[in-house]
C-alpha cells in the first residue's frame, strides 16, 4: 500500500472515526462545484472568478482546524455528525424528522436518552446554524448596496461601500466554512451510528466492522473520483417550499437511507477497485452534497429580504425602497 491510501488507512486506525470527515478532496469538490452551479439572480461577486475555488478551499477549513487544543477539539467535533439509529433517531433520544428547536433543547432530549451531544454529535445544528448566518450576511449586503444607490451623503456612500466589500469577504468565508458541515451531511457515515463498521447492533446480514470510515471518504474518492464524476451526477436546483429545519432534516434522512447500500457494496467489494458501483455510488453522494449546497445557498439568499438588519433594526425593504435612511443603523449608534 503506497500514497495516499496508506496514509490515510494509517489515520484511519489512530483517530476515532467522528471526527473525521470527507477528506480534503471530497469537501473541495463540494465546495466548488456547488459555488459554480449558483445562479445568475445571485450576486455576481459569489461567481466572480476564482470565487469557487476559494470556497472549495474554505469547505476543509473545519478539518484544518483540528487538534488546536483539547477544549476546541472536544466542543466542535461533533459538529461533524449525527448518530442516527437506524430508525432514524438520535441514540435513541428525538427523531431526526422531530429535532428541538434549539442544542440546549437537544441537549436537554438526549440526556433524557441517557447521552449527550457530545457522544451524538450535532451535525443537524451546525447546518442550520450557518445558513441562519449566510441569511443576516447576505441581507446586510443588500442593505448596504441599497444604501450606497439611496443615501446621496459622500461620507455615507464611502462607509457603505466600504463596509460592503467587507461584507463580500465575510460571506465568502462563512459560507465556505459551512460548506463543510453541508458536505459532511452527504458522506452516508456521519449521519450513522454505524460509522465506521457496523458496530454492537443486529448484523443478519454479515456487514463489516473493520474500520472503513476514512479509507471511504479519504483514499478511495481521492484515487478515483474526478470533479466530472460529480458534476454530472448532480440534481436539478429544487425549491422544497419549507424552513431550513424541515430541509436539513430531510436531507440528512436521506443520507442516512444510503448507509445499508455503502455496507452492502462493501461486503461485495466494490471499495477494492476505482470503477463500478462503488465509485458511481461516491460520486453520487458527493453530487448530493453540491447540489445541496448550491440550493440551501439560493434559499439563504431568497430569505435575505424577509428579515431586520442594524441597530435600530430595520427592515431590509426597507431599505432596498428608499424608505428609510439606514446609516446610523448600519454604523452603530451603540
Amino acid at each position: 500500500m503506497r500514497g495516499a491510501a496508506a496514509l490515510l488507512t494509517a489515520a484511519a486506525l489512530a483517530f476515532p472515526a467522528q471526527a473525521l470527515a470527507w477528506g480534503a478532496t471530497g469537501h473541495r469538490m463540494i465546495g466548488v462545484l456547488g459555488a459554480e452551479a449558483l445562479p445568475p439572480e445571485l450576486p455576481a461577486f459569489l461567481r466572480a472568478p476564482g470565487v469557487a475555488a476559494e470556497i472549495g478551499e474554505l469547505a476543509r477549513e473545519p478539518d484544518r482546524s483540528k487538534s488546536a487544543g483539547r477544549e476546541h477539539d472536544s466542543d466542535r467535533d461533533p459538529a461533524h455528525y449525527l448518530d442516527l439509529d437506524d430508525d432514524g433517531k438520535v441514540l435513541g433520544g428525538p427523531s431526526i424528522h422531530a429535532m428541538p428547536a434549539t442544542r440546549a433543547d437537544y441537549e436537554t432530549a438526549l440526556r433524557a436518552a441517557g447521552t449527550d451531544s457530545w457522544q451524538a454529535g450535532y451535525l443537524y445544528y451546525s447546518i442550520v446554524d450557518g445558513w441562519q448566518q449566510l441569511v443576516k450576511d447576505f441581507a446586510y449586503w443588500r442593505a448596504l448596496l441599497a444604501a450606497e444607490r439611496h443615501d446621496g451623503n459622500p461620507q455615507h456612500d464611502a462607509w457603505f461601500k466600504a463596509d460592503r466589500e467587507r461584507r463580500e469577504r465575510l460571506i465568502v468565508r462563512d459560507l465556505g466554512t459551512w460548506a463543510h458541515y453541508v458536505g459532511d451531511g452527504s458522506q452516508p457515515m456521519h449521519v450513522s451510528v454505524h460509522f465506521n463498521g457496523w458496530g454492537d447492533y443486529p448484523n443478519p446480514n454479515g456487514y463489516t466492522n473493520a474500520h472503513i470510515h476514512l479509507p471511504f471518504e479519504g483514499a478511495f474518492v481521492h484515487d478515483n473520483i474526478r470533479t466530472e464524476d460529480v458534476r454530472r451526477r448532480m440534481t436539478g436546483p429544487r425549491d422544497c417550499g419549507c424552513s431550513i429545519q424541515a430541509r436539513t432534516a430531510d436531507y440528512l434522512a436521506a443520507t442516512q437511507k444510503s448507509v445499508e447500500p455503502l455496507y452492502r457494496l462493501e461486503k461485495t467489494g466494490a471499495f477494492q477497485t476505482g470503477d463500478g458501483p462503488g465509485k458511481d455510488f461516491a460520486a453520487a453522494a458527493l453530487a448530493s452534497g453540491a447540489s445541496e449546497l448550491r440550493d440551501m445557498i439560493v434559499a439563504a439568499w431568497v430569505a435575505s429580504d424577509e428579515i431586520t438588519v442594524g441597530w435600530p433594526e430595520t427592515k431590509v425593504t426597507d431599505i432596498e425602497a428608499g424608505c428609510v435612511d439606514p446609516y446610523l443603523a448600519l454604523y452603530g449608534i451603540d
